[in-house]
């Protein structure tokens, strides 16, 4: 998300779509990659100054970091994000957000669910990167699409993903992952000096718009 912040002041209510309240899940990996993805979705409330949607991911991010065993890590950064989206004050908001993440993610990794925790991360990878490429595919331009060269963040998570439980890597949703990013790596891996296309951002999104809709189909 440090990204978007160069594309200017694109329509980023636009990026949110509609609002769900997320139930929990007996499928931890598909609820740790469907937090990921709330939480992105955080940063592009932040973006669209939406108060109320802002209120609304916090409320989804406590029900799944509860079905996760991490409630007690995102309680007072909840709390924090409604009040300073009352307030308005949506740097402070994006600040809140960012501490959610990193105390998740550290609360697992003292849970000895440290591979759950890298599925937090590419659920937010992937939501971001469909945010991204609808950016740049409203408003094209080669110096736009070079955002997306990330070459090191797909191999990153390919390796990660190889490195998970045989449980884990056979989880239906996951195999899809791993199978999109096969599809997405050679695609973000050009060189910038290749000048990615416009079709390939379409490429790009697409595939990411998908698996981040099987995430949330399997919501329930």
């Amino acid at each position: 998300f440090g990204v978007l912040d160069q594309l200017g002041n694109p329509n980023w209510q636009s990026e949110l779509g509609p609002a769900r309240t997320y139930p929990a899940s007996p499928n931890r990996a598909q609820v740790a990659l469907l937090l990921g993805t709330i939480i992105a979705d955080g940063f592009v409330a932040v973006e669209a100054e939406d108060a109320e949607r802002v209120k609304k991911i916090g409320r989804n991010v406590l029900t799944l970091a509860e079905a996760i065993n991490v409630r007690k890590s995102v309680v007072t950064r909840r709390n924090s994000i409604i009040e300073k989206a009352n307030a308005r004050q949506w740097n402070a908001v994006r600040r809140e957000f960012d501490g959610a993440l990193q105390d998740v993610h550290q609360a697992m990794v003292e849970l000895d669910d440290e591979q759950l925790a890298q599925l937090v991360s590419l659920g937010g990878w992937l939501r971001g990167t469909e945010v991204l490429t609808s950016i740049i595919d409203e408003k094209y331009s080669q110096d736009r699409a070079e955002l997306l060269y990330q070459p090191l963040l797909i191999d990153y998570f390919n390796q990660q993903i190889n490195q998970m439980s045989a449980r884990l890597r056979g989880n239906p949703l996951v195999e899809e992952i791993q199978e999109s990013l096969q599809r997405i790596g050679p695609l973000i891996k050009k060189s910038p000096a290749d000048n990615i296309s416009s079709e390939t951002v379409t490429e790009i999104n697409s595939l990411s718009a998908k698996i981040v809709g099987l995430i949330r189909a399997r919501a329930g």
